[in-house]
């Protein structure tokens, strides 16, 4: 049973080369633990047409929402100015400030050994090489696991990460940070430093670029936290 009416609606944000349904075990956890979750399908066109696919998710529920995005999405997250967006929870996200881009803040510290090459194709998208998810993307996860996230990998395109942001969510809402320690796709570093500049609560691991996947209760704890204390 959930806890109360005023407990918050769960919205959960994939990032790139990926949809919903990676988050499938963090929304089983999360349902038995008695809150109502979704998961806001992005286009991963632009910047803006990300965050008005996240608002009209919102629109969908009622009451508070608490908004979480994994890698990309961290900055789809910060930019969805919506009223009842009470807190933010960044999973190994990207947390660009007022005039950065997702690339800006990506590509601030060296990339791990093992990182993909990401470049356009001939029509502008981003894919991700297939060898990277089991090398880079989610080195913990299985052999069946890399291959069903490359057959249904979702490309982004290259304004995505290009577009300047405004002034964040993070700066007015409260913020939670999953730093994975061993993240081959975006520096732990670089995480460690987005999330100081957000005063962020923040919670370290040793899980790999996609816990959501590999370490599912590790991310319903921080999501639980975060919604219990809006």
């Amino acid at each position: 049973m959930r806890p109360n009416s005023a407990t918050p609606t769960i919205v959960l944000v994939h990032g790139a080369w990926a949809d919903g349904s990676s988050w499938g075990r963090v929304i089983v956890g999360l349902r038995q633990s008695g809150f109502d979750v979704l998961a806001a399908p992005i286009p991963l066109t632009t910047l803006d047409d990300d965050v008005n696919a996240v608002k009209r998710t919102i629109d969908r529920t009622e009451g508070p929402v608490v908004l979480a995005g994994h890698a990309y999405a961290g900055g789809v997250i910060g930019a969805t100015d919506h009223s009842r967006v009470r807190a933010l929870v960044y999973v190994a996200a990207l947390a660009p400030d007022q005039g950065e881009t997702v690339a800006d803040v990506f590509y601030r510290n060296p990339p791990h050994p093992l990182a993909p090459e990401l470049k356009p194709d001939d029509g502008g998208w981003i894919w991700l090489p297939t060898n990277a998810f089991g090398e880079a993307f989610a080195q913990h996860a299985t052999a069946e696991e890399h291959a069903l996230l490359a057959a249904v990998q979702r490309p982004i395109a290259a304004p995505c990460i290009q577009q300047p942001v405004a002034k964040p969510g993070w700066k007015e809402l409260p913020a939670w940070y999953l730093v994975a320690e061993e993240d081959r796709m975006i520096n732990p570093d670089t995480q460690r430093f987005m999330a100081e500049r957000m005063n962020a609560r923040t919670h370290s691991h040793q899980v790999d670029h996609a816990p959501l996947i590999t370490r599912p209760e590790v991310v319903v704890d921080i999501l639980s936290e975060a919604a219990e204390n809006v």
